[in-house]
């Protein structure tokens, strides 16, 4: 199965991993590398230190390409910039926001940039800027989204740019890969199934809470100031919609999920804490290795879209 994605990344599968806070560390990149995917690690809020220690972990356990996910809202933005180049990781993607003033350095490194986008706007602008391919990310997804979903989204970007798009949101089989193809995708990029994996170090109760969702267990918070997070449905979404309804402050808002990701992963904490999943957690019914997954993901894809 090859792609202008395959070839860039120098990749078996067309199948990309999110970059999840928290979720995306090194076990689970170097566990979707040796399956023939393409691992990330999350910077999420990470100080560049940390995400150095996760790139030389994952380098110990896996000599496939892996990349870095660098959160450009994050505090440690700046260092864990330099560090992926320090590193020598060759492929960087970007979330929440705009990764122009590092593009330069990047590119003068030798690194595949692939920004996230959720407007064809900024997938113009990306191009412009020097984007190596972009990630087209639908609502469906979990944590942070835009409004577009990935059926409307991708296919209008792929018309919009001329370099490769991997389609996100709402992707959690074969199926979904085969759509994403027929839409002009040329890969797709994974964050909720991988939860779930045997290799995750996610707190059983957070792959429990995945794998017994139902198709409507999917919550939004936070449209009302601009910043909405996909999440399941708990004591915590309850009252954050609560008082977004009273009209508290986006700060008020703010302190009420401070830290409960990490909550939810680390701790387990399922009720208070921030169960981040897409919409397509209803789909996912079973723990399985990465390796176990990708091959039961591509069989599919494969038949339906008559690959040899």
């Amino acid at each position: 199965m090859k792609t202008r994605i395959t070839e860039m990344l120098g990749i078996e599968y067309p199948i990309i991993q999110g970059g999840m806070a928290w979720v995306a560390e090194h076990n689970l990149a170097a566990a979707v590398s040796e399956a023939g995917g393409f691992g990330l690690i999350g910077g999420a809020n990470a100080p560049g230190e940390v995400v150095r220690a996760e790139i030389r972990k994952a380098k110990e356990l896996t000599d496939k390409p892996f990349g870095v996910n660098v959160m450009l809202l994050s505090p440690h933005a700046d260092d864990v910039a330099k560090v992926v180049v320090e590193e020598g990781i060759k492929v960087v993607t970007t979330g929440a926001g705009n990764p122009e003033k590092y593009m330069d350095m990047w590119k003068s490194a030798g690194i595949k940039v692939i920004p996230v986008v959720a407007s064809v706007a900024l997938a113009r602008r990306m191009e412009k800027y020097g984007a190596d391919a972009l990630v087209a990310e639908g609502t469906e997804s979990g944590g942070h989204i835009g409004e577009q979903t990935t059926m409307t989204l991708v296919p209008q970007v792929v018309d919009a740019v001329s370099i490769p798009v991997i389609a996100a949101g709402g992707i959690g089989d074969g199926r979904g890969i085969a759509a994403a193809f027929m839409l002009g995708a040329e890969a797709v990029q994974m964050g909720t199934r991988f939860v779930v994996a045997k290799e995750s170090i996610v707190h059983a109760n957070y792959k429990q809470r995945v794998i017994k969702a139902k198709d409507i267990d999917s919550a939004v918070t936070g449209r009302s100031h601009g910043h909405p997070v996909r999440c399941l449905r708990n004591q915590m979404t309850r009252e954050y919609v609560k008082l977004e309804q009273e009209g508290k402050s986006f700060e008020e808002l703010e302190y009420l999920t401070l830290g409960t990701l990490r909550t939810a992963v680390m701790e387990g904490d399922v009720t208070n804490g921030t169960v981040m999943a897409g919409q397509i957690a209803g789909m996912i019914s079973k723990e399985q290795t990465c390796k176990e997954m990708i091959e039961e993901m591509m069989a599919q894809a494969s038949e339906l879209m008559h690959w040899s």
